[in-house]
This record gives structure tokens, C-alpha cells and sequence, in this order.
């Protein structure tokens, strides 16, 4: 009867999550299925996962954060009290790269520090469709009203700033400042790359944001113009207290762990829950991550964008990512047999 009712529960929960759950089929699998399960750092994972658990809601997962908290043996508690679940919805898995940029700044302009980063003006509202990037920049209708949280040198390293959405600035006297994503300007992302593929300037397998920076270094007032083909615009915020040893915050507003924290679609994965990811390509990956923020462009249930760290070597490293593969949610027990259907043993 307890049993029962907790599946009740707890399918009840899962509903309340959100409908868009019932487009994507749920299979329960064992750990043995699991390539290079064995092989991985659990005790990495679970130092992961105890970053956000507390932030997880039901009794399930308060009662696995109270005994993750204890510091079990890692891989035992993850195969004692989770099941992995295969969520698909017709799409191929697909694995892609982020990473936290570093920019060079300053916190006043001077000739090599002429890039502003901006706070959220005060009239913009998240969600609604505001001037776009070559307005905000040609015109300068955000210069002299004290929006700027610091000055850059570099254009692209701004445009990417603004793709990722998060980053630090270091300033000349070693001080950094680390940013947060605050707002956007309601308007579609167009990528320069494909732009330089379209004009002839390159073919796709030669483009990455390397070329893309040494292209406009070479040619800053064409490479200005073009970072404008894309009308998307993303405001920031000051983060304070954040030690500059941890990664950003990610969508659980919680810092990142990098190559353990995994940004999802959370109509189909859970925020906080822990993730087996099998990573095909040129790297394969197989690792125990968690999935710990979102994105925009991050939509299906077998879709996943690790992190990488930050700096330019992790920037390096996450834009070679662009592999098929697949990944399963690790849910207690109750939880994973309600979604799939069935019921726990």
C-alpha cells in the first residue's frame, strides 16, 4: 500500500513538472548498461551533485541529499538508491561545448578598453523585443547613463561573452569581476560563421571562434559589421561573494563544476539530477555529470551541452565538441519506475 501510493505520489509530481513530459518515452536500464560506468569518478560526481541536490524538491530527493551529505561510498549510493532512465523523443542524442570566457578589462575607458559591458537597462523586460545589436552599438543609445560594469578590449571576445552568458573580467591590477547573465534584447541569434561561410570568406570546416577572431583583428572595421549580423544583445549583472576559484553559476543559480556540470532541456531532465553521458566523436566522453543549468539552443531530451571550465583553453576545448551520443537521468527508484511506467521490484 506505501509502495503504492508513493508511485501515485510521485507520477502525480512528475505531471506537475510539466505535459511536455509525455512527448518523450521513458526506459528504465541497468548500471550494467552503462559503457565505462565502472571506469568513472563517482566521488567526483557525487561532490557535483551535492552542490544543488538541497535545491531539488520531494521527500526522494531530500532523503538522497540528507545520506549523499554523509559522504557514502560513491558509486554504491548511486547504484543503491538510483536507476538510470533512456528519456527519447525521436531526436539523435547531440553533445555540444560551453565554457566560461576571461576578458581583459578595465573598470574605466581608455583607448584599449573601449568595449562597454552592460548592465540591464531599467525599461528593458525580460522576454520582450528591444533595439537590436547594430541599434545599441551604432548609435550608442545606452553611452552616458552609467550602465557600464566594465570596458574590454576585444569585440569578439564580447560577442562570445554574450553567447555563453556568463564570465569574468580580469582587470589590469589582477582583481576580477564576475559576471551573470541579467537580460536579452528579445531578438534571434545569427552566427558570424556562417555568415563568413555564406560571403565566401571561408568553408565550414574551417571556421571556429580562432578564425573568427583573427579575421576581425585583421579586418576591425568589416569585423565590427559583421559581429552585427546578429541582433541578439544579452545585458549582465555583477556577481559578488562568488570565489574566483568557482565556476559560474548556472541555471540553479549554483556554481558549475566544469567537465561534471551538464546544461539540459529541463521539460525532459530533471534540474539536479545526475546524468550518464556517453559521448561519441573524435574524444569520447563517459562520465557521470549533472544536470545543473539550461540553454536556449539546449532543446530535446537526449540534448546536452557540457562544461568545459573557463578560460580560453576550455573555450578551445568545449568548441571542438559537436558529437552524437547519448544520456540517461539517474532518478530514485520510486521516481524512475512511475516515469517508465512500470513499478519498482
Amino acid at each position: 500500500m506505501r509502495r503504492a501510493l508513493a508511485i501515485l505520489i510521485a507520477g502525480l509530481l512528475l505531471h506537475a513538472a510539466g505535459a511536455l513530459r509525455a512527448e518523450a518515452t521513458y526506459r528504465i536500464l541497468s548500471f550494467d548498461e552503462l559503457d565505462g560506468w565502472e571506469r568513472d569518478d563517482h566521488a567526483a560526481a557525487l561532490e557535483a551533485f551535492l552542490v544543488t541536490c538541497g535545491d531539488l524538491d520531494g521527500q526522494d530527493w531530500a532523503a538522497l541529499c540528507a545520506l549523499a551529505g554523509s559522504r557514502p561510498d560513491p558509486r554504491s549510493f548511486f547504484e543503491l538508491f538510483f536507476r538510470p532512465v533512456l528519456a527519447e523523443d525521436g531526436s539523435a542524442g547531440l553533445f555540444t561545448g560551453y565554457f566560461e570566457p576571461e576578458l581583459s578589462g578595465s573598470g574605466i575607458r581608455t583607448p584599449r578598453y573601449r568595449y562597454p559591458v552592460y548592465r540591464k537597462p531599467p525599461e528593458l523586460v525580460e522576454g520582450m523585443l528591444w533595439h537590436s545589436r547594430e541599434v545599441i552599438e551604432k548609435e550608442g543609445i545606452l553611452e552616458g547613463r552609467g550602465l557600464e560594469i566594465a570596458w574590454v578590449d576585444d569585440p569578439v571576445e564580447l560577442f562570445y561573452l554574450q553567447v555563453q552568458g556568463s564570465g569574468r573580467i580580469r582587470l589590469p591590477d589582477g582583481s576580477v569581476i564576475r559576471l551573470g547573465y541579467a537580460a536579452s534584447n528579445g531578438r534571434r541569434y545569427r552566427s558570424p560563421g556562417e555568415e563568413m561561410v555564406r560571403r565566401g570568406i571561408y568553408r565550414p570546416h574551417q571556421v571556429s571562434a580562432e578564425v573568427i577572431r583573427n579575421w576581425v583583428a585583421r579586418n576591425p572595421r568589416q569585423g565590427e559589421e559583421l559581429l552585427r549580423i546578429s541582433p541578439s544583445y544579452v545585458f549582465f549583472r555583477e556577481i559578488r561573494n562568488l570565489p574566483p576559484d568557482s565556476g559560474p553559476l548556472g541555471a540553479m543559480n549554483r556554481p558549475l563544476t566544469a567537465l561534471r556540470s551538464l546544461a539540459v532541456d529541463p521539460r525532459f531532465v530533471t534540474l539536479g539530477a545526475p546524468v550518464w553521458v556517453e559521448k561519441g566523436g573524435r574524444e569520447p566522453f563517459r562520465r557521470l555529470m549533472v544536470a545543473q543549468d539550461t540553454g536556449s539552443a539546449i532543446r530535446g531530451a537526449q540534448r546536452g551541452d557540457i562544461f568545459f571550465g573557463s578560460g580560453r583553453e576550455a573555450g578551445r576545448a568545449a568548441a571542438r565538441v559537436r558529437d552524437p551520443g547519448r544520456m540517461m537521468i539517474l532518478l530514485p527508484i520510486e521516481t524512475a519506475f512511475a516515469l517508465a511506467g512500470g513499478f519498482a521490484p
